[in-house]
């Protein structure tokens, strides 16, 4: 018997007690074993002999707080640190999801042992970058256990400990608890209680894509006595569809009772499913009806039959004698995913409880998944690099009087690959500063390439050529027989410009026109210019009228010209005019003369000759680096100095702070209307409708000085990749009545949608509260109305009261007598 634990636990196996060695004697252990062997029970048989803090991570909230409530109620001393909740921190375990740790790893700081279970996280294309870099930043005096049923390469893994230092070692177990067997559906006979047939034919009729398939294959299993099943559906939709399908076709010789306090939680029609021993599971129930009711009574072995969706396969901590896994692709948010081996490898391990069942059993059909498709994950690592840790790195380098790149490349040299992670700064970092201040690759590159536009100025001299001006036409310069001549002393440059004979203006010594105005007649009168009649409104007018009315109104007829000059020649009268002040845009050269059309050439940047890594520059290859991405998006100095924009973004995950740092920035945007449209930045597509889902202010914002920029993993069309509008008005109109959340759901928008934006929301806000100060007041004041409203605010995984099982469910004999798994 182990001490602390209470009677009726086994003594260890082997592989169990080899592992609690290693622990004791301060190695680093990775462990791999199947999914329901024991794992965990490595760190339970630790905790009596802990003598400093540990940190047990786990990839999703579900497990946290599941793994919370079970040493609840061992007695231990445990806290949680899920982002939206945060207990007992101090506590001698703390349950966590690893991203809320990352503040304490750049720290330099850590627990005594920080365990990640599920490690083949590593490998994930999202999150990976956070498991690694938290390994990577963990101080060597923080021991580590790692722990996954699905790495095909863990040696790989004690490896790259063992490269960044560490005293590592692999403990494998090969051996499942319960064996798994692959079980033919198609060669199992039908229940007689299962049939569906259409009225016109006497056979039954199946449809793959409906719930009559799923319930005659579920009939067969469990005449077959092979329940409870585990089905794995891809979506919502279907797994409501297939689990009222089984509960209709399969009927139930004890039905489940349940307590009023769990058909409340569970609203009417799930409870119907649930007095039927049938229950569907996905992220729309709310989560006292998932965890508290659906969770709870599939571990008390209540449930014939749990459909659950895909995407919540990772978050399931529970087993059962039989699973099957009804297609191959799911949808993950907006986009549908095509289901990984390794997935399939935990899925299918939920087959068969420990100590109920001497084998588990992986159903299939026809082309559905079956147990040889699967295999465990070969771990590599995610293509992109932790921006903001690195970020955090550089400045904290800077701080120090360090060069920001070289810390941040010094940390990719402990993350998990052979091969070095290229950041973009790796050659300028060993050819050393150059003239023109560019220290990313890809930024030189293409300053090189570019090149430089040159002009002859008036001095016959080449010179970089400046943005046109608008300047006179009197002040310009053109070039005419290779030499500068005045514009206006250039026939060809009036051309187009005004009307009348072109000529040479007294006493300017440059062209302009003269155009006729009127003819004196013999009578004394005067006959206006065809042009002039037409303006004027008459043909012939006195002399008298001549001299004030239509010498009056000829200024504004004649622009852009100005008369300079009166002429008579005979009885013609006509006006000269000069076009100096006419505007032209033109190139000021050094010398400040305006230079039209200059003659140009394209050289090389003047900081560029003469540089000995000019051939580099002119000839690497051009690719889009993280280094030349942060440049790109404003977030560090040519030198990697973080600036304001880089710090802000620096201080969250992914591409969160993106949005928050331009929102900041934005000195319109009201805090208080910024601190509610934070829930938009995880929300996904669901709050959006019909309306485009990255609308919002922030979104438009986000998407206008991003220039709608691609960066896996941080933007998408300009936004942080999970962001959604709409889920801002949800959560606005939650803060002001609790009690509206009712009103606010439909057959898209469930319980559980608005429950996790809710909570997504305040792990926003509390990151922000935790996050470090900044000398930015808008960023001060942000932090304070965040705090604001997480004391205001509770999360709703603690604010609920999850109904708990009455005795007669947690026998396994169910309420009324045997729990039924036979249809015969």
């Amino acid at each position: 018997m182990i001490p602390g634990f209470g009677a009726g636990l086994v003594i260890p196996d082997l592989w169990q007690q080899e592992a609690v060695r290693a622990l004791q004697q301060r190695k680093d252990v990775v462990v791999q074993a199947p999914t329901g062997s024991g794992k965990t029970y490595i760190f339970e048989l630790l905790y009596p002999s802990l003598k400093s803090q540990a940190v047990f991570t786990v990839p999703t909230r579900a497990l946290a707080n599941d793994k919370l409530s079970e040493w609840r109620a061992r007695g231990w001393d445990v806290g949680i640190s899920t982002g939206d909740v945060a207990l007992n921190l101090g506590a001698k375990v703390v349950v966590a999801t690893l991203e809320t740790q990352r503040g304490r790893f750049l720290r330099g700081e850590g627990p005594g042992l920080l365990v990640m279970d599920e490690f083949q996280m590593l490998g994930d294309p999202m999150r990976g970058v956070h498991y690694e870099l938290a390994v990577a930043l963990a101080p060597k005096a923080t021991q580590l256990l790692f722990l996954s049923g699905s790495v095909a390469n863990p040696r790989d893994v004690v490896a790259w400990l063992q490269r960044i230092g560490r005293d590592a070692v692999l403990i494998e177990h090969k051996t499942r608890p319960v064996p798994l067997e692959e079980t033919d559906l198609g060669n199992l006979p039908d229940s007689q209680f299962v049939q569906s047939r259409s009225p016109s034919s006497p056979r039954p009729v199946f449809d793959r894509t409906g719930g009559s398939f799923w319930a005659r294959m579920v009939g067969r299993a469990m005449r077959a006595d092979l329940a409870p099943v585990l089905v794995f559906a891809p979506r919502r939709a279907a797994a409501e569809q297939i689990a009222q399908a089984i509960a209709s076709a399969i009927p139930v010789r004890d039905p489940l009772r349940l307590t009023p306090a769990q058909e409340a939680t569970a609203g009417k029609s799930l409870t119907k499913l649930l007095r039927n021993r049938v229950a569907y599971h996905h992220s729309g129930l709310s989560y006292a009806a998932r965890a508290g009711v659906v969770e709870s009574l599939a571990k008390a072995g209540q449930l014939n039959v749990v459909v659950a969706t895909m995407g919540l396969a990772a978050g399931i901590n529970f087993s059962m004698r039989s699973v099957i896994v009804t297609d191959r692709r799911y949808f993950a948010g907006n986009f549908e995913r095509q289901v990984e081996a390794d997935e399939l490898l935990q899925m299918f391990g939920r087959a068969g409880r420990r100590g109920l069942d001497e084998v588990g059993h992986a159903l299939y059909t026809n082309d559905l998944p079956r147990l040889s498709d699967t295999k465990a994950r070969q771990l590599r690592r995610a293509a992109q690099v932790d921006w903001p840790s690195l970020i955090s790195v550089m400045h904290a380098a800077k701080q120090r009087g360090e060069q920001p790149f070289a810390a941040a490349v010094e940390l990719t040299h402990s993350l998990f690959s052979v091969q070095r992670v290229p950041l973009g700064v790796e050659h300028s970092l060993e050819s050393g500063p150059r003239p023109c201040g560019l220290w990313v690759t890809d930024e030189r590159a293409r300053f090189v390439r570019r090149g430089m536009i040159e002009m002859l100025n008036s001095r016959e001299e080449w010179e970089a050529k400046p943005a046109a001006e608008s300047v006179t036409l009197g002040r310009a310069f053109v070039r005419e027989n290779d030499r500068w001549r005045r514009a206006l002393t250039v026939p060809r440059m009036l051309d187009g410009v005004g009307t009348g004979n072109l000529c040479r203006l007294r006493g300017q010594n440059h062209y302009g026109r003269e155009l006729p105005v009127a003819t004196v007649l013999a009578s004394g009168k005067v006959a206006l210019a065809k042009w002039l009649k037409k303006a004027i409104g008459a043909r012939v007018v006195g002399p008298n009228d001549f001299d004030t009315e239509v010498r009056a109104r000829l200024p504004d007829l004649v622009k852009p010209g100005t008369i300079v000059d009166w002429t008579m020649c005979g009885k013609l009268i006509s006006i000269r005019l000069d076009y100096a002040n006419v505007p032209v845009n033109a190139h000021i050269d050094s010398a400040g003369n305006a230079l039209i059309d200059p003659p140009e050439r394209e050289n090389l940047p003047d900081v560029c000759r003469g540089c000995d890594q000019l051939e580099h520059d002119k000839t690497v290859a051009i690719v889009n680096s993280p280094t030349y991405a942060w440049r790109h998006l404003g977030l560090v100095e040519p030198d990697g100095t973080p600036t304001r924009r880089g710090m802000i973004f620096s201080f969250f995950h992914g591409g969160e702070g993106l949005a928050v740092a331009v929102a900041l920035e934005d000195e319109t945007y009201p805090i208080d209307e910024l601190v509610f449209d934070l829930a938009n930045i995880r929300a996904g597509p669901r709050f959006a409708g019909e309306d485009s889902p990255m609308g919002g202010r922030l979104g438009i914002l986000c998407q206008r000085i991003y220039v709608r920029a691609d960066y896996p993993g941080y933007l998408s069309i300009g936004v942080p990749v999970q962001y959604g509008a709409g889920a801002s008005e949800v959560v606005r109109a939650l803060v002001a009545d609790p009690r509206s959340k009712h009103k606010l759901t439909n057959d898209l928008l469930r319980h559980g949608d608005i429950e996790r934006a809710l909570v997504e929301w305040r792990s926003i806000l509390r990151h922000i509260v935790l996050a470090p100060a900044y000398p930015l007041p808008r960023w001060t004041e942000l932090k304070a109305a965040a705090k604001e409203l997480v004391d205001k605010t509770a999360s709703p995984t603690s604010a609920v009261d999850l109904a708990t099982l009455i005795p007669w469910q947690q026998r396994a004999g169910g309420s009324d007598g045997p729990l039924s798994r036979k249809a015969s």
